[in-house]
């Protein structure tokens, strides 16, 4: 499993800290530097049940700056997923994928659900 992090994200610090604590491997990439591919990104998007909006940290900084919650509804799936893929500041953290799992932010009761 990869899992994309922020090195000063509370939340992606907490689920890193939470799958040390359970034994779970997985390679950290740092999101800002290496975001998720277009092809990661359509993956993750299938597991979140096709809803783009749970892909973006819309309480980031770059999302307000962008205007992406009044361009967002009018952008096609392919534009979001490249916006995303040249941007990892509008990505949701943290990012867990693999080949069975898809999860984006930290919800303790989710990942353990899914991952355990």
């Amino acid at each position: 499993m990869k899992i994309y992090t922020y090195k000063n994200c509370g939340s992606c610090k907490k689920a890193t800290k939470w799958l040390d604590a359970q034994g779970i491997d997985y390679d950290e990439r740092p999101i800002r530097e290496t975001p998720p591919s277009e092809s990661e990104l359509k993956q993750m998007l299938d597991f979140q049940g096709g809803d783009l909006r749970k892909l973006f940290n819309t309480a980031g900084g770059d999302y307000r700056e962008l205007d992406m919650k009044l361009k967002l509804p009018q952008m096609s799936q392919a534009e979001a997923l490249k916006l995303l893929a040249g941007c990892g500041n509008l990505v949701k953290r943290p990012f867990a994928l693999g080949d069975s799992v898809g999860l984006v932010g930290f919800k303790e009761d989710l990942w353990l659900d899914t991952l355990t």
